[in-house]
């Protein structure tokens, strides 16, 4: 089986100067960090073409988390001539002679680590460790992958999200020690979300976040009430949580519509095919949403419920159709090409720092200039947090301090996903509506407040879906200005006369933080039309320089001291 590197696309400029660094090391283990998106698997192609070409290795071996992405890997690695064993089984030891090598998961390799360390010995072999967070899952699955590769000629390393909420060191990536103590992951080439929107290779994404007033019943009986997004307990926060993603509340069939004339939007301006995916939280959340789907649009949502090989069908048959809407569960979270999906729901209780990246993930692969994601989620504090730092870049600390929210947080979204019915068992949703609290995008929070199907709502979900990053953000910051222009001109007249009595502006503590969201955000666009600094990273400075949240989970007097301070740079 002769190989021609000439069969290969184009590689980008990342993948050039990724490849480069690696020929150059020709050192057993690299470690590649890039965003979803970006062109991992083709870079990997490459590099196992170009070390069977030369003769360094006889056989590639590649690891990936689920049956569905072996699938696509040798989908993949069959159009530029190397043919990789999809439905190779632990029992079979060894390979046909008409592959260069096979696909498995880190589940069967953790079965029978044994196995797979024979075949590494027979021949020199590649392996490639996709998505190689996941190595370090269970203690069975790293001391599989490590038995089972350690005698690899090379190992290259793939992710796009370096971290992991744990202290499970990932086999072979390197781990170096800071000078506050700490072992962090160490990445030979780095290719982020940020770079990658600046070249084009994503699209730039707008979160839209839904807030909306919730009410639930415990199991003492008691009827609580409280608003998504509003300071609160973290118990109350994941109950109005939980209220709000409750398919027989009204938030969610009102998030579908919207979601669902955003896509419509999308699909009109230029993005004929765009998609719709709803990340649920369970298969009988996913199974409801599907049926509001189809009340609310009129069309059948494709549902996916687990790992399986009817799943692969149903997901190959969606990426090649111009259904609107699928619904699922945890697979198409993380490595799955689906480019054409456009508009996502985040309608589980998921939300740890890498499942909610690599969810996001699927939602940001460009196929030509000046498209855009959009992407619903709750009003909930930490949610909103992960949207403004998604352009952060993160790396795997081993014995961090974790603060005891995040803790929480990490823990009972594990809990809902190990047993989704524990928390129906302690309350009873009531019923929940939704309207539109904020609007996030390269890290700065656009307030609106806009009940659901009003005009205010509208414009946002009319955003032209070809938009460069810059033009996404000149087109915010002047909509918002725009409306803080009509508000002050609608209470001018009523503050000349009720002065005396009763005080101009905004009453509510809500309010008053959708006010300074505007004029931070507007201080910020100024500093940014003076500077041209990046927004993100001018809100970055000012947390640095202020400390506390993002924009969009700060308080009032946080909000007060940022724009008092950005005015000073």
């Amino acid at each position: 089986m002769r190989l021609a590197l000439d069969d290969f696309p184009p590689l980008r400029a990342w993948q050039r100067k990724a490849m480069v660094e690696y020929l150059r090391r020709r050192s057993e283990d690299f470690m590649a960090v890039a965003t979803p998106g970006a062109g991992k698997t083709t870079f990997a192609l490459r590099i196992a073409a170009e070390l069977l070409v030369d003769g360094t290795v006889e056989a590639v071996t590649v690891v990936a988390p689920t049956e569905h992405l072996k699938t696509q890997w040798a989908a993949a690695a069959a159009r530029v001539g190397i043919q990789l064993d999809a439905s190779f089984r632990n029992a079979d030891i060894h390979s046909s002679t008409d592959f260069h090598g096979a696909v498995v998961t880190y589940a069967q390799v953790g079965v029978a680590p044994q196995v797979h360390r024979r075949r590494t010995m027979t021949r020199r072999t590649l392996v490639i460790l996709d998505e190689v967070h996941h190595a370090g899952d269970s203690r069975s699955w790293g001391d599989g992958v490590r038995a089972a590769f350690e005698p690899a000629v090379r190992r290259l390393m793939l992710t796009g999200t370096p971290f992991r909420s744990d202290d499970n060191p990932i086999p072979f990536v390197t781990y170096e020690r800071g000078s506050d103590g700490l072992q962090r992951s160490r990445s030979d080439s780095v290719y982020g979300y940020s770079d990658a929107l600046r070249e084009g290779v994503v699209r730039p994404v707008i979160f839209l976040a839904y807030s909306g007033e919730t009410r639930w019943r415990t199991s003492a009986g008691d009827e609580l009430a409280a608003r998504l997004g509003e300071p609160m307990t973290q118990d109350l926060v994941a109950q109005a949580w939980r209220t709000a993603l409750d398919p027989a509340g009204e938030w969610m069939p009102q998030v579908l519509r919207a979601a669902d004339a955003r896509l419509q939007v999308l699909r009109a301006g230029g993005m004929a095919d765009a998609g719709g995916l709803v990340i649920a939280t369970d298969q009988q959340a996913a199974r409801s949403y599907a049926r509001l789907i189809e009340r609310v649009t009129g069309e059948k949502a494709v549902v996916v419920l687990s790992d399986d090989q009817g799943a692969s069908a149903r997901i190959a048959s969606f990426s090649a159709s111009e259904q609107r809407w699928l619904v699922a569960v945890r697979m198409v979270s993380e490595g799955v090409d689906i480019p054409r999906l456009a508009v996502g729901v985040y309608a589980t209780s998921a939300s740890t720092p890498l499942y909610f990246a690599q969810a996001i993930g699927r939602f940001v692969r460009a196929r030509r200039p000046g498209e855009t994601a959009t992407v619903f989620l709750p009003s909930v504090p930490h949610l909103l947090g992960l949207a403004s730092e998604m352009e952060a870049e993160r790396d795997h600390v081993l014995g961090e301090p974790k603060r005891a929210e995040e803790e929480e947080l990490f823990e009972r979204a594990q809990r809902a996903e190990k047993a989704s019915g524990e928390l129906e068992k302690r309350f009873e949703a009531l019923s929940a509506t939704a309207e539109l609290d904020q609007v996030i995008f390269d890290g700065a929070s656009f307030g609106t407040g806009a009940q659901a199907g009003t005009p205010e709502e509208e414009e946002y979900l009319g955003l032209p879906g070809l938009l460069t990053a810059d033009q996404v953000a000149i087109l915010l910051n002047k909509r918002q200005a725009d409306q803080l222009a009509a508000q002050r001109r609608t209470k001018a007249p009523a503050a000349t006369v009720t002065a005396p009595t009763q005080p101009a502006g905004p009453r509510t503590a809500g309010e008053r933080r959708i006010a300074l969201r505007r004029q931070l955000n507007s201080l910020v666009n100024a500093h940014h039309h003076r500077t041209g600094l990046p927004h993100g990273k001018i809100h970055a400075e000012l947390r640095r320089l202020c400390g506390g949240p993002p924009s969009a989970q700060a308080t009032i007097e946080q909000l007060e001291e940022r724009i008092a301070t950005v005015q000073t740079l």
